[in-house]
Order: structure tokens, then C-alpha cells, then sequence
């Protein structure tokens, strides 16, 4: 007899459940249109850097002078007129006045869409070591530009505006090539127009490059060599954010019934749905689980009546 009651609700539940599988829409898997955002770009702006090696006549060394001024990663801004340093040995251990300038600034943005970076010197005057009553390098104006902005062309550009003095002669650049300035017992400078470069993604740009090879022979520096390098700017673009999915199912509800309405399939769309619709199995596993039901009853009516 317990065998028997428990039965009866069993085959209760399988009915039931095969008319909710009958009548239930089956359920589908929709592409979701995220989105990822992108990494922010990169921008840095210098408006002096200087790698030098400086000869010392009392300790027949090399001292390094390397040395950067107003140098800045975004997001940053700097500006300062004057820059000293100060090497052993070298004007009797007083500092060092590589650049005085008017206006020395750089400034470095980035974000998401954009970065950007910039460089300016206004009345500038360089120095090296042992020469400190004559400019290694004079110049009026000089600025670079780099900007890196997501989905475009970078563009960098550089600007060398009003007179240049070297070693105490005004030049005239040329972008054809390296202009070079001689002067009997100082040294030599070969001075460029460094100019511009930029790829899919980065932009770079320097005003002006200098290579440096003085001989002073004053205030115990035998020799001055390197590099000067005025108004640097440079950028990398934004990754940017990644493009929307627009793939999106086209999902159509079905049921066993037929006729119009909100959430039920007309017989002719149930038509379009040919071979590939789940509609079928579905009623057959229903018919299945009813025909299981109706076994169940039968057997459980037999023990009532034995």
C-alpha cells in the first residue's frame, strides 16, 4: 500500500511536467554587446637633455655630465628658468650654468582619447663646462609638438624660429644637413635640425641636436664631448576602447499552439522553422513522458482493485 500512494503523485508529476515542457518556449543564448575600455596613451616633453663627457687636465679623467631639465611624463607640467649643476674639479667646484632662458617649459597630457606633449625655450643660452663667458648655443625661440590621438595619424612637428648663435657666430640651418661651426682654439659644434618622426601609433620630435667638441683648455677642462638635444617631445597613442558587438540572435519564441499573439508563434512561422527547430523534440519527449504517466496510472489503479 505505501509502494502504491507514492506512486500515484509520481505519475501525477511526470503529466505535469511533460504539458510545462509542451507549452514552455525553449530558452537561447544571446551574444551580449560589452564593451572593454582601452589603455590610456603615453606623452613626455623635455626642453634640454645633455649627455656629455668633460675632460679634467689635473686627473686625466672623464667626468659624465648628463643632465635633463624640465623633463615630464604625463599628466605633468614644469617650468624652470635656470638650471646649475655642479661637477667636482671642473670652474673651481662652482656650479655649472648649462641654460638660462626667458620661458622654459614642457608640458605632458594623456588619456583615454588623447595624448600630448609639448616643449618651449624663449631667449635661451647654453653652457658647457669651461666656457663660461661664452654661449655654447643662443637661440630665440624653439618648440616641438607631438599628439597621439586614438583612431588617428600621429603628428609631431618642431619649430626653429629667429636667430641661432653658435659659439659666438650666427648660422643659418639648413634641413639638408648638419650645419658646422669652427672656431680656431674653442672647439667645433655640428648643429641639425633634428626634426620630426612618427609611426601608426607614436610621434616624436626635438628642435635641435648638437653634437659638442670643444677644447677650452681653461678652468682645467681639456675637453668637452657629446650631445645636446633642446625642446623633446614625443607621444604614443590611446589603445581606445574596443568596438561594440553588433551580432545579436534573432530569437523567436515557439509553442505547440497555434494562432497570434504576444508570445505565441503563428503556424507559419512554426513552418520557417523547418528541420533545425528544437520544437519537435521537444513534443516528442513530452509524448513520451504522458505515455509513461498514463503506464503508471494503469499499474496503480490494477493494485487497487487486486
Amino acid at each position: 500500500m505505501n509502494s502504491n500512494t507514492f506512486r500515484m503523485p509520481a505519475a501525477v508529476l511526470l503529466a505535469t511536467g511533460a504539458v510545462a515542457l509542451l507549452t514552455a518556449p525553449p530558452a537561447f543564448a544571446t551574444a551580449g554587446a560589452g564593451s572593454t575600455g582601452g589603455g590610456e596613451g603615453k606623452a613626455g616633453a623635455v626642453v634640454l637633455r645633455a649627455g656629455l663627457d668633460v675632460g679634467l687636465l689635473n686627473k686625466t679623467v672623464d667626468v659624465p655630465l648628463k643632465t635633463t631639465l624640465n623633463e615630464v611624463t604625463a599628466p605633468a607640467t614644469a617650468q624652470k628658468t635656470a638650471l646649475s649643476v655642479s661637477l667636482d674639479g671642473v670652474e673651481g667646484g662652482q656650479p655649472v650654468s648649462v641654460l638660462r632662458a626667458d620661458v622654459a617649459t614642457s608640458k605632458a597630457t594623456a588619456d583615454k582619447n588623447r595624448a600630448e606633449a609639448e616643449a618651449n625655450l624663449t631667449n635661451a643660452k647654453v653652457h658647457v663646462p669651461g666656457l663660461p663667458l661664452l654661449s655654447l648655443i643662443q637661440v630665440e625661440n624653439v618648440t616641438s609638438k607631438a599628439v597621439c590621438e586614438a583612431g588617428k595619424k600621429p603628428v609631431a612637428s618642431s619649430n626653429v624660429l629667429g636667430a641661432v648663435t653658435v659659439l659666438g657666430k650666427k648660422v643659418t640651418l639648413s634641413a639638408g644637413g648638419p650645419t658646422k661651426v669652427e672656431v680656431p682654439k674653442v672647439g667645433m659644434v655640428s648643429l641639425e635640425l633634428s626634426g620630426t618622426s612618427t609611426t601608426s601609433t607614436t610621434a616624436a620630435a626635438a628642435a635641435l641636436r648638437l653634437k659638442v667638441a670643444v677644447n677650452p683648455l681653461d678652468l682645467n677642462v681639456a675637453q668637452v664631448e657629446g650631445e645636446v638635444v633642446l625642446a623633446e617631445a614625443h607621444c604614443e597613442a590611446p589603445t581606445g576602447p574596443a568596438p561594440e558587438s553588433s551580432t545579436k540572435l534573432d530569437v523567436k519564441p515557439q509553442s505547440a499552439a497555434s494562432g497570434t499573439g504576444a508570445g505565441i508563434t503563428t503556424d507559419a512561422n512554426l513552418a520557417e522553422t523547418g528541420g533545425g527547430s528544437p520544437a519537435p523534440y521537444v513534443a516528442g519527449g513530452a509524448l513520451v513522458l504522458l505515455g509513461i504517466g498514463a503506464t503508471a496510472l494503469v499499474l496503480t489503479r490494477r493494485g487497487r482493485t487486486s
